[in-house]
């Protein structure tokens, strides 16, 4: 082999050594300091602001006994027995009365023997009459939830107010974190562990801030800006594709934020429109309903926007990957295709979402006799579309600005990279050709 065959032979070796410094860094220096320079402040802000806000625990009240504000004990059905509804006395429910009230209600009745087992009368039983009516029956060693009223006669403490759904509600549980860990392993593990902090943050930070009269908005803004933050960066890592969802989160947040705040004073939307509204504001007159509406609006829209802008960030780095000499403008043209097509779908499923919660609202607004445009302008239907439209507008603005947004940096980033290869391409053919000559000489020495 000639000195020239063996400098031809070791070249591609070299060159390819040039290569393999390591991968590329997910973004150059300068663009870590500009994404940091506007996230860092933001984050500090928001763990300033759940430090300031902090409430510690929902503040103490007297139970009103109404609704799910009363006082509970566990209990089991130990038998059952046919009576004579009109042996027992048993009364018309409240739906089935007319204004000047009914006969009591004739036929076969159910009689329930109810065994208290919790609180201070653990072992007490009494009874519990089921009309024909009644749309629910219950079954020998069912559990079942107790209303407990300490202060009345004591034939009346004791009523079924519920059953005990912990079984299988906490065998669905488990069958929803099993799936994530089997299909999403490791990041399943990390999703998991970020649902749980967010549901703490929920629970121990934005309600009770919330009832302890911190204006409704802010905590809402506070606390929805901490569950993303954890949620996107525990599920996708610290880097830079989270940090530009982040960003390109953040921004539709504020968009939504700002035409909930519109749209509800201008709608002259108070908030107060069911009974558990009502029964918060009863019971807690200094919280502001309509800032609670805005709350709501926003909190409700986090999840979805996360899954939009992160969808969007990640094709535009595959995107890149695939070819990366692609301008950030061919970058944000052939990403928005992408994203048109989840728009169409996602709008739909939040649309979607708010109608099936809102199903039996819909179905006696289907048969009142009223015209479209008044029912969808009544306070009740317009409170949803308000939330519907301002979270779908939201959430459609976010594909265009996290794409753009992402096509800027990820284009950045490789040019910067790939500037550094073609200078490290180029300082390693210059070293094969040293190294060739030198071979060359010491051969010819030889």
């Amino acid at each position: 082999m000639t000195p020239t065959e063996r400098t031809h032979h070791h070249a591609p070796h070299a060159h390819s050594h040039a290569h393999s410094h390591g991968p590329a860094k997910p973004v150059s220096s300068h663009l870590r300091k500009v994404i940091a320079a506007v996230l860092v402040p933001f984050a500090a802000a928001v763990l300033a602001g759940m430090v300031i806000l902090w409430p510690g625990s929902a503040p103490p009240h007297q139970h009103s006994g109404l609704g799910l504000d009363q006082q509970t004990e566990s209990g089991r059905v130990v038998k059952i027995e046919e009576v004579d509804c009109a042996k027992v006395g048993a009364q018309p429910q409240q739906q089935q009365q007319s204004p000047q009230g009914g006969p009591p209600v004739t036929g076969p009745c159910e009689q329930a023997t109810i065994e208290v087992g919790s609180g201070p009368d653990k072992g007490v039983t009494f009874t519990e009459i089921v009309q024909p009516s009644a749309s629910r029956r219950y079954t020998v060693g069912e559990g079942v939830v107790l209303a407990y009223a300490p202060k009345a006669p004591e034939n009346l403490r004791y009523s079924v107010t519920d059953v005990d759904r912990n079984v299988p509600m906490a065998l669905l549980a488990g069958m929803f974190a099993l799936a994530v860990v089997v299909i999403g392993r490791l990041r399943g593990v990390f999703a998991l562990v970020a649902l749980v902090i967010s549901f703490g943050v929920l629970t121990m930070f934005i309600l009770p801030a919330i009832l302890q009269g911190s204006d409704p908005l802010l905590v809402a803004v506070i606390g929805g800006s901490a569950i993303m933050l954890i949620a996107l960066y525990m599920c996708h890592g610290l880097n830079a594709r989270t940090s530009v969802a982040v960003l390109g989160t953040l921004t539709s947040l504020l968009l939504i934020g700002l035409l909930g705040a519109g749209f509800i004073g201008w709608a002259h939307l108070t908030g107060n429109t069911d009974d558990t509204t009502g029964l918060v504001h009863g019971l807690y007159p200094h919280i502001e309903i309509q800032g609670l509406l805005l709350a709501g609006i926003i909190i409700g829209s986090l999840g979805v926007l996360d899954d939009v802008t992160v969808t969007q960030t990640s094709a535009v780095w595959e995107l890149k990957e695939a070819d990366p000499k692609a301008s950030w403008r061919k970058l944000y043209a052939s990403a928005m295709r992408i994203g048109r097509d989840h728009i169409a779908s996602v709008v739909n499923t939040l649309v979607m979402a708010y109608a099936g919660a809102s199903l039996p609202l819909l179905l006696l607004f289907s048969i009142a006799d009223s015209g479209v445009g008044r029912v969808a302008t009544s306070e009740i239907v317009a409170e949803e579309i308000v939330r519907t439209l301002v979270g779908s507008i939201g959430l459609v603005a976010s594909v265009p600005v996290t794409t753009f947004l992402a096509a800027l940096v990820v284009s950045a980033d490789r040019h910067n990279t790939s500037k550094g290869s073609k200078r490290g391409s180029r300082g390693g053919a210059k070293g094969v050709s040293r190294t060739a000559k030198s071979g060359g000489r010491r051969r010819r020495a030889k």
